[in-house]
């Protein structure tokens, strides 16, 4: 049974880990990974047709905790623990649910102090007792006389008329005062561990198509020291078509992972297939394309990479004047809304199943890849997009570039 630390506001966890409120997804998925021999039996719940709609939900199904993370940036927004039976709590480093210590309205009164009188949802039948970034839920469903449960302000928690031995049904950890107006609060420093994060990209363009992007990006110190470089910084970076590995590297630092791919499934569909279709190209070594991937939950590349926070201005013509109309293409969109603003591809859509040379399965189903204006819209079948790919003329190297504007 896991002994964990609640920490209103902010964290549960213990000595080995923690679970951060404003954590990424993949922290946390590789927290489970890590440790999946104590922390079993792990779903991952979605939208299948809607994943924008809904939390993302890792449920700790052993462990009766669930964290929920928010549908669009991905960070971790609530930590809910709907089980108690199955987990050890404490504060402070003394517990308040053990199984010999139940989590009774008196042992809460102990352990947390006076809050505020709590509320009483008739519709749940439970009782919602709130403290800052923690909130207790109390079930009444055996009390014919829930309503009339009134605090008495003399006494402290333990005398609202609740009956004796009450115990926590849920417990909640979020940030703010109000759980149903919480948001994912911002990536807390203890989780940047040394790297540097996109947290939105711009794609540079001109009348043509994509030239390059621009990068904002942050950071919080690097190294051993990095708590002593205590906060936040953000830089902007731009990077192009044709710079070289030296390029990127100098604007960007060293990469998380380099993958050297051995088979490419769209090498069939380039103007010349003899060729490898690579980031960098493996002749010139020269940025060659970019993909920007959306890390939709039921795509089989799901959590292999963050969410990539994009947005690709466009200029349409429309009407005779051939007038100029202003749009963006966002990490949101969906591919009829993609259609609309760009027309429908001329060709048919190249048809793409990933599967690994292990494991012949997929069980997620191929997605369909069309290209417009120099992009590839890799598209669900649930219409959002999984990936953009760019591609674009190469341009000269960024030494080549200072040479020129020097003549």
């Amino acid at each position: 049974m896991l002994d964990l630390e609640v920490v209103p506001e902010r964290s549960l966890g213990n000595e080995q880990w923690e679970f951060a409120l404003g954590m990424p997804l993949a922290q946390a998925i590789s927290i489970l990974q890590k440790h999946c021999r104590i922390i079993k039996n792990v779903q991952v719940l979605y939208s299948e047709q809607t994943p924008l709609s809904h939390d993302l939900i890792l449920n700790l199904t052993q462990d009766g905790i669930k964290l929920l993370f928010d549908a669009c940036n991905q960070r971790l927004k609530v930590i809910e623990v709907y089980d108690l039976s199955k987990v050890k709590l404490k504060y402070c480093g003394v517990h308040f649910n053990t199984q010999a210590i139940a989590p009774t309205i008196e042992q809460i009164d102990q352990s947390f102090g006076a809050t505020h009188p709590g509320v009483y949802n008739a519709a749940e039948q439970l009782f919602h007792l709130n403290f800052r970034g923690l909130s207790f839920s109390f079930q009444l469903d055996s009390w014919n006389e829930a309503p009339k449960y009134e605090p008495n302000f003399a006494h402290g928690l333990a005398s609202l008329q609740i009956p004796h031995g009450a115990t926590v049904k849920r417990m909640y950890i979020y940030a703010g005062n109000n759980l149903q107006d919480t948001k994912a609060p911002v990536m807390p420093l203890a989780c940047f561990l040394g790297n540097v994060y996109a947290e939105c990209v711009d794609v540079l363009r001109d009348g043509v198509g994509p030239l390059g992007l621009r990068l904002r990006l942050l950071t919080a110190g690097c190294g051993p020291g990095v708590m002593a470089d205590a906060k936040v910084r953000a830089v902007e970076r731009n990077i192009y078509f044709g710079d070289s590995c030296q390029d990127v590297l100098s604007a960007l630092g060293s990469p998380h992972k380099v993958f050297y791919k051995s088979e490419d499934k769209m090498k069939i569909h380039s103007p010349s297939p003899h060729k490898q279709d690579l980031l960098f190209d493996s002749s010139t070594h020269l940025v060659k394309k970019f993909v920007l991937h959306t890390n939709f939950p039921g795509h089989y590349n799901f959590n292999i990479y963050h969410r990539c926070d994009f947005k690709i201005p466009l200029v349409i013509k429309k009407g005779a004047a051939a007038q100029r109309e202003d749009c963006t293409l966002t990490t949101y969109s969906k591919w009829d809304q993609i259609q609309e603003l760009l027309g429908h591809p001329m060709e048919k859509p190249v048809v793409l199943h990933r599967s690994s040379s292990a494991n012949n399965t997929n069980p997620f189903g191929s997605t369909f890849c069309f290209g417009l204006q120099r992009m590839i819209f890799e598209v669900m079948q649930n219409n959002h997009i999984a990936s953009v790919t760019l591609y674009g003329a190469p341009r000269p190297s960024s030494r080549a570039r200072a040479e020129a504007i020097g003549h």
